[in-house]
């Protein structure tokens, strides 16, 4: 397993204003590695050539290095990783990805860190939420609920261009089996038909 490269992040707190009554010295970076947030990496990320991953940062829109763009990881380097991109427009451009400053905008946290880290994280699966806006050639779909709210179905379903490209596996509360599941759809879209 000499391929796989373990890349730790570098944890510190913010500059507090002023008026914030909070001592940054009771932060310790132990406390500060610990921190899961959705819009941040974590403080441990392990790589290996080939392994999928997805961008948690929006690098270049031009390019479509956006939040949720999945790669494929081709070189570990120090400073940069090197990936190919599997998404969006430039599927098959080889990009490489830099260590970056990031700083949770709504943590819901007393204080403000910053974590210096690969904007990456290990991506077999994703939401459906996530999907949105990509193309992709194959797609399984696990629904072991009904989606809650308008479009998310369809969003889900659309990631394809062909049904033989998307298998569904649909389970009810007891995780048995099902043929079907619930649409939701606003009622409100049905008033000015």
């Amino acid at each position: 397993m000499s391929d796989v490269r373990l890349y730790l992040s570098s944890d510190t707190t913010c500059q507090a204003d002023e008026n914030e009554d909070i001592q940054q010295e009771w932060f310790t970076p132990e406390f500060l590695n610990d921190i899961k947030y959705s819009e941040l990496p974590n403080h441990k990320l392990t790589l290996k050539p080939g392994v999928a991953v997805m961008l948690l940062q929006n690098i270049d829109q031009t390019s479509d290095l956006c939040n949720g763009t999945r790669l494929i990881v081709n070189e570990l380097g120090s400073n940069v990783i090197g990936v190919t991109v599997v998404t969006g427009r430039n599927i098959g451009d080889k990009v490489y990805i830099p260590r970056m400053n990031l700083i949770p905008s709504n943590s819901g946290l007393p204080f403000k860190f910053q974590r210096r880290q690969f904007p990456l994280t290990v991506c077999f699966a994703m939401t459906i939420n996530k999907s949105q806006g990509q193309s992709l050639s194959h797609v399984g779909l696990y629904l072991s609920k009904s989606v809650f709210t308008h479009g998310q179905l369809y969003v889900a379903l659309s990631r394809v261009k062909s049904r033989s490209d998307i298998n569904v596996l649909i389970l009810d509360e007891d995780g048995n089996l099902k043929s079907s599941t619930k649409n939701v759809v606003l009622k409100e879209d049905f008033n000015n038909i």
